[in-house]
């Protein structure tokens, strides 16, 4: 759990249901089970902000820990920072290679900032490595046919997505900020 370095501490059984935003408890039950991280199939979340995209990205993370499975949490961009330093001290194989044995890896904010060719590469490079073995989780305020403008390459975006997508479930959010319905509530 502490390896997972989630970013909210998030349970499945504590997903708000009650707001309308597309979710229906099928699909979280499915998807607790982590069959389909047996699989290596992806989850793909989108929605607006403040939907609870990371908060159920980190819920489904910690039931797939409770599972035995080992599971990273990572900001993109903070990612693909850490690979661009592993490059200068020679550790960025390294790198890849424990990237490459995560059971789910979690990509969070994913599409925010436009990406460097450098780091389009880095991505293709993870994604290449996981496709058909280990699971991927996408999370975006980006709608996922904006993700190829997002990438930036058409060509890298091509292989990247097929890589992702092919096999992957999705959840797409809707509604208001559950951040404002707190507020609210306080």
């Amino acid at each position: 759990m502490r390896q997972a370095r989630f970013k909210l501490r998030a349970s499945v059984q504590d997903i708000d249901y009650q707001h309308p935003r597309n979710l229906k408890k099928a699909q979280v039950a499915q998807l607790a089970q982590a069959d389909w991280l047996e699989r290596g199939q992806n989850l793909l979340i989108t929605g607006p902000c403040g939907s609870g995209k990371t908060y159920l990205g980190c819920a489904v993370g910690h039931q797939a820990c409770l599972n035995g499975l080992s599971t990273r949490y990572y900001r993109i961009s903070r990612l693909l920072l850490e690979l661009t330093q592993a490059k200068a001290d020679g550790t960025y194989q390294k790198a890849l290679s424990q990237l490459a044995k995560v059971k789910l890896l979690i990509l969070d904010d994913w599409g925010l900032e436009a990406l460097k060719p450098a780091q389009r590469n880095d991505l293709m490079e993870i994604m290449d490595d996981r496709h058909g073995t280990h699971s991927t989780m996408i999370i975006s305020q980006l709608p996922t046919d904006q993700w190829y403008a997002a990438i930036g390459d058409n060509t890298l975006a091509d292989a990247i997505l097929d890589r992702l997508m092919h096999n992957a479930h999705r959840w797409a959010l809707k509604g208001e900020s559950m951040r404002k319905r707190l507020q609210e509530i306080d």
